[in-house]
């Protein structure tokens, strides 16, 4: 859980040249607005929360859309798309049921698989060391210690047991991080840099302002997130044996929609719910919610502590790409588990799957294709999550009607 909550902000910081003071409130803040997020989804109310032992973390999803809103308009349209996305959110909860026939395997499976391979390269990329056009670009040095991290995430999978398993990846980090700063590669002036406490502030990085394409774009963002959750739920309703209704999805729904507006006020992210958490139910056996708000609560102490966030800003660009080649790579395989329920030898889900996945892997290996186009335009077509989501929405109603696709065939 932790390392997927301090993963987003790491590479959106990366990537827009944050500052080290930056990049440490940035983590600081997002730990403890995922600790916020949490408490959202854990406590039933009459207006918000599912009451399930649910996790929020950081959407996966919306790296790349924002990471192209801050570098194209600035890092305050970023948070102005967030909120207008959580309003959205909050607003469609009550109708989103209806709509769910619009997102069947096919395009849920394409979607995924979409999220999840867009990322892999970014992963490479920090592998190599980063950036490309740095002479230590693909330093043996490097490449070392990223394999170290996959090596260390694969054998604790393979050999490990339990709550070990579970917590793999977040080991290969702290692992490879050790084995980097033995190789003299992590320098801990952050950390001492850091003040021991402080407080949530409003507006850290400006007032967020509003743009009609960024907001578009993190709109459609929002959507992939709901389905994602909506599954989610589920797979915890037959976890924990506890019976859902369509109040209890539409209070799942205004959370995460309350937490995405949080999180632009207080310039993080959006956030939705961990998938890994079902396994780690299943695993454990514990299907209260008790542990979660034990976590929960941990999260908002580590918010409050900035050097608990600067430690996350020393982690080695290698050991996070190894990382995220291992948790993207598995992202893209779960969307290749729900195709495994479409029934390909219909010529209409194959056009489906292969287009939008051809074009979200295209636009995100291209997004310079759009250049010509205007700044509004590019932002939305040069996101290949963007593209290809809308491109099996529209693909599927083409092909299958509005609700009528057909299992795959045993």
């Amino acid at each position: 859980m932790y390392s997927g909550d301090v993963l987003v902000p790491l590479l959106i910081g990366n990537y827009l040249h944050f500052s080290t003071i930056q990049m440490t409130y940035l983590v600081s803040i997002d730990i403890f607005m995922c600790g916020i997020a949490t408490l959202l989804q854990l406590k039933r109310t009459p207006l918000t929360g599912i009451g399930l032992p649910v996790v929020l973390g950081c959407a996966v999803q919306s790296v790349t859309p924002l990471e192209s809103i801050g570098s194209k308009l600035g890092i305050t349209y970023m948070y102005g798309a967030i909120i207008a996305a959580g309003i959205f959110v909050f607003l469609i909860a009550g109708v989103f049921s209806r709509l769910k026939k619009l997102f069947p395997p096919v395009v849920t499976g394409s979607l995924i698989t979409i999220i999840g391979f867009t990322l892999v390269p970014v992963g490479f990329q920090d592998l190599g060391g980063g950036t490309p056009t740095a002479h230590s670009f693909g330093d043996p040095k490097n490449l070392f210690i990223g394999f170290v991290t996959i090596a260390i995430i694969l054998l604790l999978n393979a050999w490990a047991k339990g709550f070990l398993k579970s917590i793999a990846i977040l080991l290969g980090i702290l692992i490879g991080s050790f084995v980097a700063g033995a190789m003299g590669m992590v320098s801990l002036k952050p950390v001492s840099e850091a003040a021991w406490l402080h407080t949530p502030q409003l507006f850290f990085f400006g007032v967020p302002h509003f743009n009609g394409s960024a907001m578009i774009t993190m709109i459609l963002v929002s959507l992939t997130t709901m389905i994602e959750s909506t599954g989610v739920f589920f797979a915890l309703s037959e976890v924990t044996g506890q019976k859902l209704t369509s109040d209890d999805i539409k209070r799942g729904y205004r959370a995460e929609g309350i937490a995405a507006i949080l999180g632009g006020l207080f310039n993080t992210f959006p956030y939705s719910t961990f998938s890994e958490n079902v396994g780690v139910i299943r695993m454990s056996g514990v299907k209260t919610r008790r542990p979660v708000y034990y976590a929960a609560f941990m999260l908002l102490l580590l918010g409050l502590l900035p050097k608990a966030g600067a430690l996350a800003t020393v982690i080695p660009d290698p050991v996070l790409g190894g990382a995220m080649i291992v948790m993207f790579g598995i992202v893209g395989v779960q969307g290749i588990q729900i195709l495994h329920k479409v029934d390909f030898t219909d010529n209409g889900n194959i056009l489906v799957a292969s287009v939008s996945v051809g074009l979200g892997l295209g636009v995100t290996m291209y997004p310079h294709i759009f250049q010509f186009l205007p700044t509004e335009f590019q932002i939305m077509m040069g996101n290949g999550v963007v593209v290809g989501s809308v491109a099996a929405v529209v693909l599927n109603l083409l092909f299958n009607g509005y609700g009528k696709e057909k299992p795959a065939k045993d």
